[in-house]
């Protein structure tokens, strides 16, 4: 008997069992511990979307302060240049032609900074305000090196642009560009995107050099935009919008605004910019390079030529001689020895650690650094 009991209270509790489990997993406290509660998961879906909505609403907020903030500063910069127009005629008549391009005020005093093939070759230069005063303007100087020029206007409450520091940008940082694509109809034209790569380097049309350092962004560049600011969320410049790759979409590039901030300050001072030179061609040195000729250092500059009459050879240095130290610093190409000498600048002494080709022997040597004059005026 009492074995028929126990199995009657063994078979109750299990029916109790099951009878408390079934309505726990039924109920509301339950749901919401497991994740099951639809009420739970309908706040959470709605916080998710009102978050996506304020990220949203910042990024645009960013954008319309930006603009509010500089988009004032931006000009439309309209040049003319007259040719002779060919015709059989022992007098031809001049024909006008007309360029277009942007750039931005970055000094109350009037001055204006923008691209130099902005305003290459124009004969008279005028500057469209975006508050509808339109503005002759003169050229003050141009850098083709780095295809920058500063243009000067006389005008009272002038608006400026706060430069930035395009040394602490980072690829994927907002970028907004501002300026005048196509037309003058469009100017203070506003695109987005990022700062896609730094460092870039491009070729410049009809074999004109190299500009190098450059900010690449997908924020839309279209001609006329050229001279204008690329921004970032603060509204600060960090750079000038030069070039694009018409074979490509979202491909961009600006001038670092550091790069400017140097140049502008000579443009101003003296119409132009003041270089410190060496006078060599040379080329790095590459481990296949001193593997071939067994050389004793791994790195440096080697020299392809001497220029006549500069500091280089003043001091004999000549042809296959290895730069391998510049006041004190291993180098490892021409952008390294570059920019020591910049460092130093013009009238200063820059010590040289050389390897001659001659006779293999490293040597000190010191040079007064003089200033780039060039012959193509």
């Amino acid at each position: 008997m009492r074995r028929k009991e126990k199995r009657l209270i063994y078979l109750a509790l299990l029916i109790l069992g099951l009878f408390i489990g079934e309505s726990l997993l039924t109920h509301s406290s339950v749901e919401a511990f497991w994740g099951f509660n639809n009420q739970e998961q309908g706040k959470d879906k709605k916080n998710l979307e009102q978050k996506e909505k304020t990220v949203v609403l910042s990024k645009e907020k960013a954008v319309q302060r930006v603009v509010k903030k500089v988009g004032s500063a931006v000009v439309s910069i309209v040049t003319t240049d007259v040719i002779e127009r060919n015709q059989r005629s022992f007098f031809p008549l001049p024909k006008e032609r007309k360029g277009l391009g942007s750039g931005f005020i970055f000094d109350q005093k009037g001055y204006i900074i923008t691209n130099n093939h902005v305003i290459e070759d124009a004969d008279q230069i005028k500057v469209l305000l975006s508050d509808g005063r339109k503005l002759k303007a003169k050229l003050v100087g141009r850098d083709p090196r780095n295809d920058l020029a500063v243009i000067k206007v006389e005008a009272d409450d002038l608006p400026v642009a706060l430069l930035g520091d395009s040394d602490k940008l980072v690829p994927g940082q907002m970028a907004i560009a501002i300026g005048s694509p196509f037309d003058v109809e469009f100017r203070n034209t506003v695109t987005t995107g990022v700062v896609s790569a730094l460092n870039r380097s491009i070729r410049l049309n009809n074999n004109a050099g190299v500009l190098k350092g450059l900010i690449q962004t997908d924020a839309s560049i279209n001609p006329g935009n050229s001279g204008g600011p690329l921004l970032n969320s603060q509204g600060e410049v960090i750079g000038i919008n030069t070039a694009i790759i018409n074979q490509a979409q979202g491909i961009g590039f600006s001038i670092p605004i550091n790069t400017a901030k140097e140049i502008s300050k000579d443009l101003i001072k003296y119409g132009k910019v003041k270089r410190p030179w060496l006078g060599i061609y040379g080329i790095e040195l590459t481990k296949e390079l001193v593997d071939y000729y067994d050389l004793p250092v791994e790195q440096g500059v080697i020299i392809a030529r001497v220029i006549l009459d500069s500091p280089a050879e003043e001091v004999g240095l000549s042809s296959n001689d290895i730069i391998v130290e510049a006041n004190h610093e291993k180098i490892k190409g021409m952008d390294d020895l570059s920019r020591i000498i910049k460092k130093v600048g013009i009238g200063n002494k820059l010590e040289l650690l050389v390897m001659k080709g001659d006779s293999g022997e490293l040597k000190p040597l010191r040079i007064t650094l003089e200033e780039f004059v060039s012959k193509n005026k």
